[in-house]
């Protein structure tokens, strides 16, 4: 064989390995590592309950209401149950600037949420909220 054909097959070997290396690593990270869907029993494991606060609204009637905090990991858990007197602090600043309306507003529920979360994450140090569930709530 000639010299050019010897380059030519070299070649030709290395961009079928190339491309053959390329398609192993693309498909090994493009597939989704099993299930990333946590369970129930897991996202237990990393909730917290907070417990029923009661306050004033705005408007003068008064509201009861608990959350389930779910976080990160069990040391955010942890950080989050040292930290229950600020979150507690968080919640009740929330509340008593809302009046009876807000709260029966259609997004004000997920709003208030929403705004425990980020303030809440901004408290926290080791891990962080995932998502803040309301558990039960009454205004009077």
């Amino acid at each position: 064989m000639n010299k050019t054909v010897k380059i030519m097959l070299g070649l030709m070997v290395c961009i079928v390995l190339t491309a053959a290396v390329t398609f192993v690593v693309l498909d090994k990270f493009s597939k989704p590592k099993g299930d990333t869907e946590q369970t129930i029993d897991e996202v237990l494991e990393v909730s917290y309950d907070v417990p029923e606060v009661t306050t004033n609204l705005l408007s003068g009637e008064f509201v009861k209401i608990k959350f389930k905090i779910q976080m990160s990991s069990k040391k955010a858990k942890e950080e989050i149950e040292k930290r229950d007197f600020q979150v507690n602090n968080v919640i009740i600043q929330e509340l008593v600037q809302m009046t009876h309306d807000d709260v029966r507003e259609k997004n004000s529920i997920p709003t208030l949420e929403s705004v425990i979360k980020n303030k809440v994450n901004e408290l926290m140090k080791s891990g962080s909220v995932v998502r803040v569930y309301t558990t039960s709530i009454m205004v009077q």
